[in-house]
């Protein structure tokens, strides 16, 4: 995989993410005080990994052909970090 190919990957991740991020903040909105509470910590662990994830793609996006390479060890791990950040979201805001 070439290293636009991965930053291009990457981007459509993170674009479903936003998406999905945007219609539970909807939620978390129209939910009473007591759930209202957990889902916007939720929203804020979602917000920080969101952009500790387009952080790493734009290092990505701005590296050297050879280094690339070096740099989506740490874009794999904010992103597995997103992937588990983001599930554990989905479990709280599809209860509500």
């Amino acid at each position: 995989m070439t290293r636009d190919e991965y930053v291009a990957m990457l981007k459509a991740r993170l674009d479903e993410w936003n998406t999905q991020a945007a219609a539970w903040e909807v939620k978390a909105k129209e939910a009473q005080a007591t759930a209202k509470a957990e889902l916007e910590r939720q929203m804020a662990a979602v917000k920080a990994q969101q952009e500790n994830a387009a952080y790493q793609m734009r290092l990505l996006q701005g590296a050297s052909a050879d280094a690339w390479k070096d740099l989506s060890a740490g874009a794999d791990s904010a992103w597995k970090q997103m992937s588990e950040t983001f599930a554990r979201a989905a479990s709280h805001f599809e209860k509500k």
